[in-house]
């Protein structure tokens, strides 16, 4: 008598052929169908309300009167005035303040008023627009057919007026028949002069009248009282400011100081 199938060829038996013996573990087919789940109510009312969020905020930067430009503002001027910075500036008033080209504003203001050495252009909300303007200030003055050309301290030649500031030397270049021009041309003169009279000490600033470059190693100071400082080149100009004070300390009188050769500086009578 043949024995019966065992469990291992009962269980083989009732399988299909090519199947697998494992079952799907619980929960797999559960998350993928997940993933395509239709997003709930809640979710849709939190899109809407982002949507609607960001529509009223660009509504009311662009489309309403909330943030519109209804005043300019104008700090920082000494011999300009606002209004004359304010029609160079031309800002759009009643545009969008978010819309303002602060760039363009700049540039305008720099092309058409060579007196502003800077200016920053902010937004103040709601309504304004603010220029803040930092002027060149003059250290020197060329004069040139009964007016004077005021030059700043990176050497630019930024305005013409009538009357002298006061407490501005005046430059004078008598360089005609120096062999240092072909070196160095008026404009390199002009700026070693600027240079000098960046390093005077303050009181000695305060005096001067004229700076008279004759070439790049003869720069002359006029001071009040007729006093004169021979300066030489622009060269050590710091150690040379330090030696020109010592000097004038220990000799109140003199009229003629020559701070030319730091190392061995001499002065004279009037």
């Amino acid at each position: 008598m043949a024995a019966g199938p065992t469990t291992a060829e009962k269980s083989g038996a009732s399988k299909p052929e090519g199947s697998s013996d494992r079952s799907p573990r619980p929960g797999i087919r559960n998350r993928r169908e997940g993933r395509f789940r239709v997003p709930g109510p809640r979710l849709l009312m939190i899109a809407a309300a982002l949507v609607l969020l960001v529509t009223s905020g660009i509504w009311a930067l662009y489309g309403s009167s909330w943030f519109r430009v209804e005043q300019v503002t104008t700090s920082g001027t000494q011999v300009l005035t606002p209004r004359e910075v304010e029609a160079v500036a031309a800002v759009p008033v009643g545009a969008p303040l978010v819309s303002v080209d602060t760039e363009a504003i700049t540039s305008r203001l720099l092309r058409g008023l060579p007196r502003i050495d800077t200016v920053e252009v902010v937004r103040s909300w709601p309504h304004g627009i603010g220029l803040k303007v930092t002027e060149r200030k003059p250290v020197l003055l060329l004069e040139k057919g009964g007016k004077f050309i005021e030059v700043d301290a990176t050497g630019t030649r930024f305005a013409t007026v009538d009357r002298a500031p006061r407490g501005v030397p005046k430059l004078v270049l008598d360089v005609s028949a120096s062999p240092s021009l072909r070196r160095f041309d008026a404009d390199r003169l002009l700026l070693e002069a600027v240079g000098v009279t960046g390093e005077l000490p303050e009181k000695v600033a305060r005096d001067a009248r004229v700076v008279r470059v004759a070439s790049y190693d003869s720069i002359t100071l006029e001071l009040s009282g007729g006093r004169t400082v021979f300066w030489g080149s622009g060269e050590d100009g710091e150690v040379k400011a330090r030696v020109l004070v010592a000097l004038m300390k220990a000799t109140p009188k003199a009229g003629h100081f020559d701070v030319s050769a730091p190392t061995a500086p001499a002065a004279a009578g009037s």
